[in-house]
């Protein structure tokens, strides 16, 4: 039994020591210096306030908050509208297709995501894709605003975090006990009361899972933000890459990271507290 024990304990240290090293350490470090307070210099003076936390606080401050929340649910709520008509469009299709199809929409996690970012540009530019076939075919006459604004910034976050929202609400869909709908069918249900009165209840559970791995990122994602938005919109990611690259006032980007550290810790519980109850609506 202690050999088995010892044989865990070599095998789980390296990620003991990568956990300590590379996570825990940094985040330790992270909480001392949101604590100390910052020179006119950028540098940082060790000394113990709570200044850094209660400028969070300012009216500019929680502007980009609910400025980052809104973009972040507006990505989450068109994943869903996305995610849910390819799941249930895959569901009656055979097992070899439903792996094909997954597998390409995880392609994309093969290129790296600044790259694919990047390329959007050439569809939402003045001159790009979109607004040419659009000018083209009589549909505008002026090229549409697509990027440098909040628009972009959330066509970006939604291609990005789509794949995140597909395989959850997909693994919902694709359990769904055919024979329910079958059963709402014989008794006169149409499509539109079978997706409201089974199959959201039955997926609720995914679609929550989904949307926090969606909404999580999507409020720090800033280099997103950087690209499609042109640096003219600031959400919460660019905020603390700011505060130390360029104001270089360390103390108030580390009391931001933790402040968004509590936040996700506070969603996570949510999540756990609620998928019970979740999982039980999807049984009703």
């Amino acid at each position: 039994m202690k050999k088995n024990n010892l044989f865990k304990f070599i095998c789980l240290t390296p990620v003991i020591v990568y956990a300590i090293l590379l996570i825990l350490l940094p985040l330790v470090y992270i909480l001392f210096l949101s604590f100390c307070e910052s020179d006119s210099y950028g540098g940082i003076i060790y000394h113990f306030t709570l200044s850094n936390y209660f400028t969070i606080f300012d009216i500019t401050y929680v502007k980009i908050f609910l400025k980052s929340s809104l973009i972040a649910l507006s990505s989450t709520f068109l994943c869903i509208l996305i995610s849910y008509p390819f799941s249930i469009f895959l569901r009656d299709k055979s097992e070899k297709t439903r792996n094909l199809m997954i597998k390409l929409v995880m392609v994309p996690f093969l290129t790296n995501s600044l790259i694919r970012t990047y390329g959007w540009i050439v569809l939402l530019r003045k001159t790009g894709i979109i607004n040419s076939a659009l000018i083209n075919l009589n549909i505008i006459d002026h090229p549409l605003n697509l990027m440098y604004n909040n628009l972009g910034i959330v066509i970006g976050m939604t291609y990005t975090l789509l794949p995140f929202m597909i395989l959850p609400v997909s693994s919902a869909v694709f359990k769904i006990d055919q024979s329910l709908i079958e059963a709402a069918r014989d008794l006169g249900a149409g499509p539109i009361s079978i997706f409201r009165k089974i199959i959201v209840p039955e997926t609720i559970s995914g679609v929550f899972n989904g949307s926090l791995m969606v909404f999580i990122p999507a409020i720090g994602y800033f280099f997103i933000a950087d690209i499609l938005g042109g640096g003219k919109a600031m959400i919460i990611g660019n905020l603390i890459k700011n505060q130390f690259l360029t104001a270089r006032n360390w103390p108030l980007g580390s009391a931001i990271s933790i402040f968004l550290i509590i936040v996700t810790f506070g969603l996570v519980q949510i999540y756990k507290k609620l998928g019970g109850k979740l999982d039980d609506l999807g049984g009703m």
